[in-house]
Protein backbone atom coordinates (compact mmCIF):
# COMPACT_ATOMS: atom_id res chain seq x y z
CA UNK A 1 0.00 0.00 0.00
CA UNK A 2 2.73 1.85 0.99
CA UNK A 3 4.52 1.71 -2.42
CA UNK A 4 1.21 2.47 -4.08
CA UNK A 5 0.53 5.24 -2.55
CA UNK A 6 4.34 6.82 -2.78
CA UNK A 7 3.85 6.31 -6.20
CA UNK A 8 0.69 7.44 -6.83
CA UNK A 9 2.34 11.57 -5.43
CA UNK A 10 5.10 11.17 -7.55
CA UNK A 11 2.89 11.02 -10.71
CA UNK A 12 0.33 13.38 -8.89
CA UNK A 13 3.48 16.01 -8.37
CA UNK A 14 5.15 15.16 -12.31
CA UNK A 15 1.59 16.17 -13.37
CA UNK A 16 1.45 19.45 -11.22
CA UNK A 17 5.08 20.05 -12.72
CA UNK A 18 3.99 19.51 -15.98
CA UNK A 19 1.34 22.27 -15.26
CA UNK A 20 3.94 24.56 -13.59
CA UNK A 21 6.00 24.32 -16.70
CA UNK A 22 2.90 25.19 -19.09
CA UNK A 23 2.03 28.23 -17.00
CA UNK A 24 5.85 29.16 -17.19
CA UNK A 25 6.34 28.67 -20.85
CA UNK A 26 2.39 29.54 -22.38
CA UNK A 27 0.67 31.09 -19.33
CA UNK A 28 -2.17 32.63 -21.73
CA UNK A 29 -3.03 29.36 -23.65
CA UNK A 30 -2.92 27.50 -20.50
CA UNK A 31 -4.62 30.08 -18.16
CA UNK A 32 -7.37 30.58 -20.73
CA UNK A 33 -7.89 27.17 -21.73
CA UNK A 34 -10.25 24.21 -19.95
CA UNK A 35 -10.55 24.51 -16.26
CA UNK A 36 -8.62 28.02 -15.63
CA UNK A 37 -11.10 30.40 -17.10
CA UNK A 38 -8.50 33.32 -16.67
CA UNK A 39 -7.69 35.93 -18.67
CA UNK A 40 -5.10 38.46 -17.98
CA UNK A 41 -4.96 42.33 -18.33
CA UNK A 42 -2.33 43.39 -19.77
CA UNK A 43 1.51 42.68 -19.12
CA UNK A 44 0.92 42.76 -15.48
CA UNK A 45 -1.72 39.74 -15.59
CA UNK A 46 0.25 37.97 -17.85
CA UNK A 47 3.39 38.39 -15.42
CA UNK A 48 1.07 37.80 -12.54
CA UNK A 49 -0.59 34.64 -14.10
CA UNK A 50 3.32 33.30 -15.03
CA UNK A 51 5.10 33.82 -11.63
CA UNK A 52 1.44 32.83 -9.36
CA UNK A 53 0.71 29.90 -11.13
CA UNK A 54 4.37 28.81 -11.81
CA UNK A 55 4.60 28.46 -8.08
CA UNK A 56 1.34 27.41 -7.12
CA UNK A 57 2.10 24.26 -9.23
CA UNK A 58 5.37 23.94 -8.92
CA UNK A 59 6.64 24.22 -5.34
CA UNK A 60 3.08 21.75 -4.86
CA UNK A 61 4.91 19.42 -7.29
CA UNK A 62 8.36 19.72 -5.77
CA UNK A 63 7.29 19.17 -2.71
CA UNK A 64 5.13 15.81 -3.47
CA UNK A 65 7.80 14.77 -5.33
CA UNK A 66 10.71 15.19 -2.96
CA UNK A 67 8.84 13.82 -0.09
CA UNK A 68 7.70 10.20 -2.20
CA UNK A 69 11.40 10.33 -3.10
CA UNK A 70 12.65 10.88 0.18
CA UNK A 71 9.47 9.04 1.90
CA UNK A 72 9.21 12.77 3.98
CA UNK A 73 5.73 12.89 4.49
CA UNK A 74 6.25 16.33 6.46
CA UNK A 75 7.26 17.22 2.89
CA UNK A 76 3.31 16.58 1.91
CA UNK A 77 1.93 19.06 4.27
CA UNK A 78 2.72 21.76 1.66
CA UNK A 79 0.53 20.38 -1.19
CA UNK A 80 -2.37 19.38 1.09
CA UNK A 81 -2.34 23.09 2.28
CA UNK A 82 -2.03 25.07 -1.00
CA UNK A 83 -4.58 22.31 -2.82
CA UNK A 84 -7.34 22.32 0.61
CA UNK A 85 -6.44 26.82 1.09
CA UNK A 86 -7.96 26.68 -2.98
CA UNK A 87 -10.55 23.96 -2.20
CA UNK A 88 -11.98 26.34 0.11
CA UNK A 89 -11.69 29.01 -1.67
CA UNK A 90 -13.72 27.55 -4.36
CA UNK A 91 -15.95 26.27 -2.09
CA UNK A 92 -16.57 29.71 -0.67
CA UNK A 93 -17.04 31.11 -4.15
CA UNK A 94 -19.67 28.43 -4.99
CA UNK A 95 -21.26 29.41 -1.77
CA UNK A 96 -21.20 32.93 -2.52
CA UNK A 97 -21.51 33.62 -6.13
CA UNK A 98 -23.20 30.19 -7.42
CA UNK A 99 -22.10 27.06 -9.75
CA UNK A 100 -20.45 27.96 -13.43
CA UNK A 101 -20.51 25.13 -15.85
CA UNK A 102 -17.40 22.77 -15.02
CA UNK A 103 -17.18 23.97 -11.46
CA UNK A 104 -17.06 20.40 -10.07
CA UNK A 105 -14.15 19.10 -12.00
CA UNK A 106 -11.46 21.17 -10.06
CA UNK A 107 -12.64 21.01 -7.22
CA UNK A 108 -12.47 17.20 -7.43
CA UNK A 109 -9.03 17.77 -8.35
CA UNK A 110 -8.03 19.58 -5.83
CA UNK A 111 -9.99 17.77 -3.22
CA UNK A 112 -7.64 14.54 -4.58
CA UNK A 113 -4.95 16.43 -3.82
CA UNK A 114 -5.61 17.14 -0.72
CA UNK A 115 -7.04 13.38 0.00
CA UNK A 116 -3.71 11.62 -1.87
CA UNK A 117 -1.43 14.28 0.10
CA UNK A 118 -2.64 13.68 3.72
CA UNK A 119 -2.99 10.04 2.79
CA UNK A 120 0.57 9.74 2.63
CA UNK A 121 1.23 12.12 5.11
CA UNK A 122 -0.92 9.47 7.56
CA UNK A 123 1.43 6.28 6.24
CA UNK A 124 4.90 7.57 5.59
CA UNK A 125 7.27 8.57 8.16
CA UNK A 126 7.71 11.38 9.86
CA UNK A 127 11.48 12.93 9.94
CA UNK A 128 10.83 15.91 11.97
CA UNK A 129 9.91 12.91 14.55
CA UNK A 130 12.68 10.71 14.38
CA UNK A 131 15.32 13.59 14.58
CA UNK A 132 13.56 15.01 18.09
CA UNK A 133 13.58 11.16 19.03
CA UNK A 134 17.37 11.09 18.31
Amino acid sequence: MRFILTALIFLVGMFDLFMAGSFLMTPQTTASGGVFGIAPIGVAGLSTIRGDMTSFFGVGAVCMMWGAWRRNADLLLVPAMLFGTTLAGRAINLVAIGAYPGWAMPMLVEAGHVVLALAAWRLLPHHRLAEIAA
